[in-house]
């Protein structure tokens, strides 16, 4: 009977294992000469570079016949190739689906199926993020002809989250801009400024916390949304005003380290955004500390997001089309249902007839 495998290895593909800091995989016996002639193959440090480094060596054949197989394809092949904050979820969101599904031919897998699938799952939110990958999964088994067509895409409707509702009102902004500090001056003044941009432009909290001094040109402060780096690449330029200028200038005169390339940095100068994992924990515990304190010491009894703040930007803009163009949205239907969140106002029809008694 096989040992069960280490916590830090579940959900690896098999043969794959975590030690020591990095990415192992265990060389199947007479395949050595595929992996340099080595037993063990050390694959990377990150995940991601141990998937890039496994879809460099390894060739798929037309032997891809169960769910599992198709999924480890995929993760190999296609997840890398998403942003980091995005593959970690991918990679999550794979666990429980191979746990249920691994075994099963791709040619049995039946709209029944997924309806089962997430009533048994208690996190339903997380099921139907789940069956988003998996569908995507199949639609790249059809590109990559392991089917002739999709077994569910179109035959399985979900119920979708409803959109957050919550608008940011002005005199919250006013109350959050109030707030002042009780040790570290910077800090705060770091959070408000962060603020005022993050209004301003809309920027998505991976590139505001990414912005160096670099980008910071005559013409304006110049970003390619990591979002759509790997689609289109397309950079925007957002032309400066004066709000704009002063909410730069608040950032950069509220770094702990002067030097630093980042217009948000720590007090060694580096920037917040952890490259590898996708995340921002020192920014985070900093936004939650503020938000904590808002919500004790000011008006403003309801809590808010950053995603919030990114909606209040789209939402105050002139026009749907702005609001599309500052958030770098591709469709302006997903900036209107999601991040519209304004009451639209709507004059009365002009009458002819005299409507006195």
């Amino acid at each position: 009977m096989p040992r069960p495998r280490k916590p830090e290895n579940a959900g690896l593909p098999k043969r794959w294992r975590f030690d020591h800091g990095a990415y192992y995989y265990q060389v199947p016996p007479g395949q050595e000469n595929q992996w340099e002639g080595k037993k063990t193959f050390r694959l990377g440090k990150t995940q991601a570079e141990a998937y890039r480094k496994w879809a460099e060596i390894v060739e798929y054949s037309e032997n891809v016949q169960t769910i599992g197989q198709l999924l480890d394809r995929y993760s190999l092949e296609v997840i890398p190739h998403k942003q980091i904050t995005t593959q970690n979820h991918n990679r999550i969101a794979i666990k429980p689906i191979k746990a249920v599904f691994s075994s099963m031919p791709l040619t049995e897998i039946k709209p029944r199926h997924i309806y089962q699938y997430i009533d048994k799952r208690e996190a339903k939110t997380s099921a139907k993020r789940e069956i988003e990958i998996l569908s995507h999964a199949f639609t790249k088994a059809v590109e990559w002809g392991y089917l002739d067509r999709h077994p569910f895409k179109g035959e399985v409707r979900l119920k979708g989250e409803k959109p957050r509702t919550r608008y940011v009102e002005d005199w919250e902004i006013v109350e959050c801009l109030g707030l002042s500090s009780k040790r570290n001056l910077g800090s705060i003044k770091a959070v408000h400024a962060y603020i005022r941009i993050k209004l301003l432009t809309g920027m998505r909290r991976g590139d505001l916390l990414r912005l160096t001094v670099h980008q910071l040109k005559e013409d304006g402060v110049h970003v390619t949304p990591h979002k759509t780096l790997n689609s289109t690449g397309k950079q925007l330029i957002f032309e400066w005003t004066t709000e704009l200028r002063q909410a730069i200038d608040e950032a950069l005169a509220a770094r702990p380290c002067p030097t630093s390339q980042f217009v948000f940095c720590n007090r060694v100068g580096s920037g917040y955004f952890n490259e590898e994992n996708g995340r921002a924990g020192g920014w985070e515990s900093m936004w939650r500390g503020f938000i904590t304190r808002v919500l004790k010491e000011t008006q403003v009894k309801i809590p808010f997001t950053e995603h919030d703040l990114r909606a209040k930007c789209a939402s105050d803009a002139p026009s749907l089309e702005h609001a599309k163009a500052l958030l770098s949205h591709a469709d302006s239907k997903l900036t209107d249902r999601v991040y519209r969140r304004k009451p639209e106002r709507v004059m009365p029809v002009k009458t002819t007839f005299n409507s006195a008694t």
